[in-house]
C-alpha cells in the first residue's frame, strides 16, 4: 500500500482538476467552431469516446515526447537516442538526424544479453544463416525446428519442471493461456496489481474473477475461504477449478511476491498456483532461476510457471512450464501455439545460448559474475536513492526501482531534464498506473558499471532537487577519512 503525502495528494488532485477544467473549456469552444463550420461527419458516430480520449488529447499529447523515444543502437548500458522535435506544441513529432548517447536506465536488459555477446551473438548469426529470420509458419504446421525442441527442453531444465512450451510473444503467453486453463464455472483469484496481460487473459476466460489486496497473503486466504463457502454465483455449486495468479516481481512496483506464504495457503485450500516470472526469471536467485530459488520454494509446489525471454535473456517470446500432462494439453488446445507464428530461430538460439552462459555451460564464469553484478548494482542503487530522499518502491534483489513522482507536471519535467543530461529514464503514468501514482521506473542491468551508476545517481539527484520529488529528508553524508596527510601535533 502506497501512502501518498497529504500535501502531494492535494496538489496532484488540484493539477489534474486544473488540466481537466481547461481541457473541457477548450473542447466546448471546439464544438462551437465545428458546428459553425459544419466540420463534422454527418451520420457517423465518434470512434473515440469518453474520458480516455479526453486524457489522450488534453494530457498525454502534451507530454508525448517523453514516451516512444526511438533508439538507433542495441539497448546496452549506453545507447543512442534519436532526437525528435515538434513545431505544433507536441501534436506531432519529427525525427532529426541527431542522436544523443545516453545512459540506459529504461530497458529490461537485466543481464546485459541484449547487446553483442562473445558467446551468444555468433551462434545467433549462424542460426540466421541456417534457418532464416522466421519460420513463416505456426508451430503445428512448418514452424517447429530442432532449435524449438532444444529450447523447450532447455527451459524445462532451467526452471526445473518436467516440460515447457514456448510462444512467440510474452504478452500473448498470459492472455492466451489463461482462457485455455479455466473457463465458465472456474474461479481466478488475481493480485490487484497483476500485469495487464493477466487481466485480459482472465477476462477472456469467462471464469469468475476475484481480486485480493496486493501481496497480502492473509487477504488472499480470506477471499479463498469466502469464495469456497459461497460457491458459484446464483447456483452456489462448488467451483470447477480455482487458480491463484501472482507475479514473481511486480513490474510497476519492483516488489517480490510473498510466494512461500501464498504457496502454503493454496495448498491448504487445494487451489492451483499460476506464477508469472517475466521480470524475475534469470534476474534473481543464486543461479538465476527466479523467485522460487531466491525464496526457497520447491518448483513442484507451483503448478504453472510462466516467464518471458524479453528481459534477462535478451530475446523475445515467452514460455509455460509445468507437468507433461499440462504441456501436452496446451499443445492441443492453446490458440497461441496452434495459430501463432513460432519464435524466430535466431531468437530461439539467443535464448539457448544465454541460458548456457548463465549456467556456466559456455566454459566460463561470466554467468555467475553477471548474476552477482546485477544483485550488487540493484541493492547499491536502491540504497543510494533512499539516502537521497526519494520515495522508492520495491525490495532488495529486485532490478526494478520505481521513483514516485505523483504530480502530472513532474512527469515530463523529470524525463526531459534527465534526457538533457544524457540519462534516459522511463516515466509511467495513467492508464498504466492509477491517476495519482505516476512514477519513473528505473531498470538496472549487469552491464552497468559502478561509474555508470554513480553518474546516474548524480543526475537523478540533481533533477530530483530541480523538480521537487525528494519527499523525504536526505541522510547526512558520513565524513570520509582523509588519506595521505601527516598528523600534526
Amino acid at each position: 500500500m502506497i501512502t501518498i503525502p497529504y500535501l502531494t495528494a492535494l496538489t496532484t488532485y488540484f493539477s489534474y482538476g486544473l488540466l481537466f477544467a481547461f481541457g473541457q473549456l477548450r473542447d466546448f469552444f471546439r464544438k462551437i467552431i465545428d458546428w459553425w463550420s459544419h466540420n463534422t461527419l454527418q451520420g457517423y458516430a465518434p470512434i473515440c469516446l469518453g474520458l480516455e480520449d479526453f486524457y489522450i488529447r488534453r494530457l498525454y499529447l502534451r507530454i508525448q515526447d517523453c514516451f516512444n523515444r526511438p533508439i538507433s543502437s542495441s539497448p546496452d548500458a549506453w545507447f543512442d537516442v534519436v532526437e525528435r522535435i515538434s513545431y505544433d506544441n507536441n501534436k506531432t513529432l519529427k525525427r532529426t538526424t541527431k542522436v544523443n548517447r545516453c545512459l540506459n536506465l529504461g530497458s529490461y536488459n537485466y543481464l546485459g544479453f541484449a547487446a553483442a555477446d562473445e558467446f551468444c551473438t555468433p551462434r545467433a548469426i549462424e542460426s540466421l544463416k541456417s534457418f532464416s529470420a522466421s519460420t513463416c509458419s505456426c508451430r503445428v504446421d512448418g514452424g517447429t525446428t530442432k532449435l524449438h525442441a532444444e529450447l523447450e527442453e532447455c527451459v524445462a531444465n532451467f526452471v526445473q519442471k518436467p516440460a515447457a512450451l514456448v510462444f512467440g510473444m510474452g504478452y500473448v503467453t498470459n492472455s492466451a493461456i489463461l482462457p485455455v486453463l479455466i473457463g465458465k464455472g472456474g474461479l481466478i483469484i488475481s493480485d490487484s496489481l497483476n500485469h495487464n496481460s493477466i487481466v485480459n487473459g482472465a477476462r477472456g476466460s469467462g471464469a469468475t474473477i476475484r481480486v485480493f489486496q496486493h501481496n497480502i497473503p492473509s487477504h488472499l486466504e480470506s477471499v479463498l475461504r469466502e469464495q469456497i463457502a459461497e460457491g458459484q454465483p446464483r447456483t452456489h455449486r462448488p467451483w470447477k477449478k480455482i487458480i491463484v495468479v501472482v507475479e514473481g516481481i511486480y513490474s510497476m512496483e519492483g516488489e517480490l511476491c510473498k510466494l512461500p506464504e501464498i504457496v502454503a495457503i493454496c495448498k491448504k485450500y487445494k487451489a492451483y498456483i499460476y506464477l508469472d516470472e517475466a521480470h524475475s526469471i534469470g534476474a534473481v536467485g543464486k543461479t538465476g532461476r527466479g523467485v522460487c530459488e531466491l525464496l526457497g520454494v520447491d518448483t513442484a509446489d507451483v503448478d504453472v510457471m510462466m516467464g518471458t525471454f524479453t528481459k534477462s535473456f535478451g530475446s523475445c517470446g515467452g514460455y509455460i512450464a509445468g507437468s507433461k500432462e499440462l504441456i501436452r494439453y496446451l499443445k492441443y488446445n492453446c490458440p497461441a501455439h496452434l495459430y501463432g507464428t513460432s519464435v524466430s530461430p535466431p531468437a530461439a538460439q539467443q535464448i539457448i545460448s544465454s541460458i548456457k552462459v548463465i549456467l556456466g555451460e559456455d566454459g566460463s564464469s561470466r554467468g555467475a559474475q553477471k548474476l552477482t553484478r546485477i544483485r550488487e548494482n540493484s541493492d547499491f542503487f536502491r540504497s543510494e536513492l533512499h539516502k537521497m530522499g526519494f520515495e522508492v518502491l520495491g525490495d532488495n534483489n529486485s532490478p526494478v526501482m520505481p521513483i514516485m513522482l505523483y504530480n502530472p507536471a513532474k512527469i515530463p519535467a523529470f524525463s526531459r531534464e534527465c534526457l538533457k543530461r544524457n540519462v534516459a529514464v522511463v516515466t509511467v503514468a495513467f492508464p498504466a498506473t492509477p491517476l495519482l501514482l505516476a512514477r519513473a521506473r528505473i531498470c538496472i542491468s549487469a552491464a552497468h558499471t559502478h561509474e555508470d551508476l554513480k553518474r546516474a545517481l548524480e543526475v537523478i539527484s540533481e533533477v530530483g532537487d530541480l523538480v521537487g520529488v525528494k519527499y523525504f529528508p536526505a541522510e547526512p553524508k558520513k565524513p570520509q577519512p582523509e588519506e595521505g596527510r601527516a598528523k600534526v601535533e
